[in-house]
């Protein structure tokens, strides 16, 4: 696939791991990873921050992450000096739980168009490879770009 990314968005992991500290990104220790071609890639702790009293990774943890890089995305695919993003909406299905390490969560666009657009993210187990078998969490969000004031 081509790139989807706006070409005036020259941005590092590094500079964009530094703007994400002192937000509920850096609180939760969220830390974007990888940036490909057409998606963004980033992993969570599953740890006393993110866990529900049971011990297991909380809903609201995976969807603050599935959010987290969704709107990274969609921001990157625009003009970020005349656009912003905001999130619309965002569901999930919880298909299983993580006790331990680290979660991966993967955004990839499911359309982009002019003012909205819909990614899906996925979210993995890290401590397996990224199949089927390992999918805790799969969520869908929508997009709106607003102009800047």
């Amino acid at each position: 696939m081509t790139k989807i990314w706006h070409p005036n968005n020259k941005i590092s992991l590094e500079k964009i791991n530094e703007m994400n500290q002192n937000t509920v990104i850096g609180h939760l220790d969220i830390n974007i990873t990888n940036i490909g071609d057409d998606f963004i890639q980033g992993t969570m702790p599953v740890n006393e921050n993110t866990i529900q009293p049971e011990g297991l990774l909380h809903g609201g943890a995976s969807l603050t992450l599935a959010e987290s890089l969704a709107s990274l995305g969609a921001a990157l695919c625009v003009d970020m000096s005349k656009y912003n993003i905001v999130g619309h909406g965002i569901n999930a299905n919880h298909l299983r739980s993580a006790t331990k390490g680290l979660v991966t969560g993967i955004a990839k666009p499911l359309y982009l168009g002019g003012k909205t657009q819909v990614w899906e993210i996925k979210i993995f187990k890290s401590e397996t490879k990224f199949i089927d078998e390992t999918l805790c969490c799969i969520s869908r969000m929508t997009a709106l770009r607003m102009t800047r004031r």
